[in-house]
């Protein structure tokens, strides 16, 4: 699965959102281009997937440098390691969400 494919599968089950051409759809009929939601590059997009998803979290990072998330959405559980954060923190969640993700 590619990034894109992921940020739309994301927005769509967890968000709520409409996927359309260039653009997420809100509830509400209000929209906003895809390129303004980059959860695995910007922190507060991650965070607001957490939010949304009302997702219980342990975020850590150890000596090394090395972040670690460990997600739980209802009764599944996600984890993922790695740099940068953003990434880590919606891998978790992706894979707590039920999505199958490679990295």
């Amino acid at each position: 699965m590619s990034d894109a494919q992921l940020i739309d599968e994301l927005a769509s089950r967890v968000m709520g959102w409409k996927v359309a051409s260039g653009r997420f759809v809100k509830p509400g009929r209000s929209w906003i281009p895809k390129w303004r939601f980059a959860p695995l590059d910007r922190l507060e997009d991650a965070f607001l997937l957490l939010d949304t998803a009302r997702a219980t979290y342990t975020l850590s990072k150890n000596s090394d440098g090395i972040f670690t998330a460990s997600v739980r959405v209802a009764q599944r559980l996600g984890n993922a390691s790695g740099e940068p954060k953003a990434r880590t923190i919606t891998l978790a969640l992706a894979r707590a969400a039920g999505i199958e993700v490679d990295r």
